[in-house]
C-alpha cells in the first residue's frame, strides 16, 4: 500500500512541475520558502540563533571554552589529538512529529553534523586570534526538507552572536532535480517530499565568494554537466539571498563576547623553564590554580593559557607564573621576604625559588640583634650587588631612598 501511495504521489509532484510548473506547495521551482531569523533569543549561551525556513527550524547554540575542554579524538594513523572546534547535530523524533524514544547519534545525525561542520570549520579564527574552544549544538526544532543546510545558517549566525571572529558569514542550501524522458527541472530549497521522491539531493554551503562544502545523493544514472553547471549557478543564487538576510540581521561578530564566557589570556615563557610552572607533580600549578580560581594549561613553545570568570584572577596568576620564570637581575631593586635570619645576615626570597644573602655587612645602618630587629615573613627592599657561581642572588639595601623598585611590588601567591 505504502508502495502504491508513494508512487501516485510522485507522479502529482512531476505533473504539476511539468504542466504547471508548480510545486507540492504552491512554489515555483526557484522560490525560497519565507526566511526568519532571531537572534540571542536566550540570555544564557554564550551565543546562540534559530533560523527557520519554512516548516525547517534549527536552534544552534556556540559555547567557549578552555583548553581542557577541547575533544579528544583518536586515530590509528595520528594517535590521539584534540578538536578546537566541533558542531553537534541533535535531530530529536519530535522535529518530524514522530514519538519514538531519542537514542545515541545515528549514521544521519552524523554525517549531517560533520557536513555542517566542514562548511563553517573553513572560517574559524586560530588559536593565536582567538584561544578558545568553540562548540555548536545545532537542535532540529522541525524538520521538512535541508536540516543541514539550516545547520549551517543557524551555526554561523552563532557564531557571530557569540563574538567569534568569522570573516564572513557561511549559508547553505538544498537543491533538487526532477527529470522525465529529455526534460528536467531543478528546484531549489527542496521539502522533504521532493528529497524523497527526487531524482537528486544537491546540498551546497559557502560564503558569497565560494563553496565550502557540497555533498550530492543521485538516484540515476549520470548526470549531464549542463545540468551540474546549472544546478551549481542556481545554488550560488539561493546562498546569495540567504546571506543577505543573515548580514541584515547581524552583520558583523559582535565586538565583545559574553559576560557567562570565560576569559581566557596566552602569555609567553620561556620554553626552558616551563616545567617550573607545573612543579613537582603538577604542585605548583595547581597551587596557583586554587588560589586565583582559574585553569592553567601549560602548551608547547613556551605557551601558557590561563583561563578564568574573572580579569582580576586571571591577572592574579599571570602574576605568579611571571614571579616562577622570572631572572634575577644585577642592579636591580626588589621587594622580598625574608625567610630565614642568621647571625651574619638575612636570607631574602625576591621570587619563588629566588633566595639570596643580605649579608649585614651590605646593610644600611645594620641593627644589633638582626632577629630582634626582624621577623620571618616581613617584607624588605633589596638590592641585587651579583649572582654567586651558582647564579644566587647577594643583596644589599645601600641605595638611594629615591629609586624605584624596577620589577614593581612583588605579589606571589606561593
Amino acid at each position: 500500500m505504502n508502495y502504491f501511495y508513494k508512487k501516485l504521489i510522485s507522479q502529482i509532484l512531476r505533473k504539476k512541475l511539468f504542466e504547471e510548473g508548480k510545486r507540492i506547495d504552491g512554489r515555483t521551482p526557484d522560490e525560497i520558502r519565507p526566511i526568519e531569523i532571531k537572534i540571542h533569543p536566550f540570555e544564557r549561551p554564550h551565543g546562540s540563533a534559530i533560523f527557520t525556513r519554512g516548516q525547517t527550524q534549527v536552534f544552534a547554540t556556540v559555547t567557549l571554552g578552555s583548553q581542557e575542554e577541547a575533544q579528544l579524538v583518536e586515530s590509528i594513523y595520528e594517535g590521539e589529538t584534540f578538536k578546537r572546534f566541533m558542531l553537534h547535530y541533535n535531530f530529536p523524533p519530535f522535529c518530524t512529529g514522530d514519538a519514538r524514544p531519542w537514542g545515541p547519534p545515528r549514521r544521519r545525525e552524523i554525517g549531517h553534523g560533520a557536513l555542517a561542520e566542514r562548511a563553517l570549520e573553513p572560517f574559524i579564527p586560530s588559536e593565536e586570534e582567538f584561544p578558545y574552544i568553540i562548540r555548536i549544538v545545532a537542535n532540529v526544532l522541525e524538520s521538512n526538507g535541508s536540516s543541514s543546510m539550516a545547520t549551517v545558517c543557524a551555526g554561523s549566525l552563532a557564531l557571530f552572536d557569540a563574538g567569534v571572529p568569522l570573516a564572513k558569514h557561511v549559508a547553505g542550501i538544498a537543491m533538487g532535480l526532477i527529470v522525465e524522458g529529455d526534460k528536467y527541472i531543478i528546484l531549489t530549497d527542496i521539502l522533504g517530499e521532493e528529497d524523497q521522491l527526487g531524482d537528486m539531493d544537491f546540498k551546497v554551503a559557502g560564503t558569497r565568494k565560494g563553496i565550502t562544502s557540497i555533498q550530492m545523493d543521485i538516484k540515476i544514472k549520470g548526470l549531464k554537466k549542463e545540468i551540474m553547471e546549472e544546478a551549481l549557478l542556481k545554488a550560488k543564487k539561493a546562498r546569495l539571498f540567504i546571506l543577505d538576510k543573515m548580514y541584515s540581521v547581524i552583520p558583523e561578530p559582535r565586538k565583545e563576547l559574553s559576560p557567562y564566557a570565560p576569559k581566557i589570556e596566552i602569555i609567553s615563557v620561556p620554553e626552558d623553564k616551563a616545567f617550573l610552572i607545573i612543579g613537582p607533580g603538577g604542585k605548583t600549578v595547581k597551587e596557583i590554580r586554587e588560589k586565583t580560581n582559574t585553569i592553567i594549561w601549560v602548551l608547547d613553545g613556551g605557551k601558557v593559557s590561563i583561563t578564568g570568570q574573572r580579569k582580576e584572577d586571571i591577572e592574579a596568576a599571570k602574576k605568579a607564573i611571571e614571579a616562577i620564570v622570572a631572572e634575577v637581575e644585577v642592579g636591580k631593586i626588589y621587594e622580598g621576604k625574608i625567610t630565614r635570619i642568621e647571625p651574619y645576615g638575612l636570607f631574602v626570597e625576591v621570587f619563588p625559588g629566588k633566595i639570596g644573602l643580605l649579608h649585614i655587612s651590605k646593610m644600611e645602618n645594620p641593627p644589633k640583634d638582626l632577629k630582634s630587629a626582624y621577623a620571618i615573613g616581613e617584607t624588605i627592599k633589596v638590592k641585587v650587588l651579583e649572582l654567586d657561581e651558582l647564579g644566587r642572588p647577594k643583596f644589599t639595601t645601600k641605595f638611594k631612598n629615591g629609586e624605584d623598585i624596577t620589577n614593581g611590588k612583588r605579589e606571589s601567591i606561593l
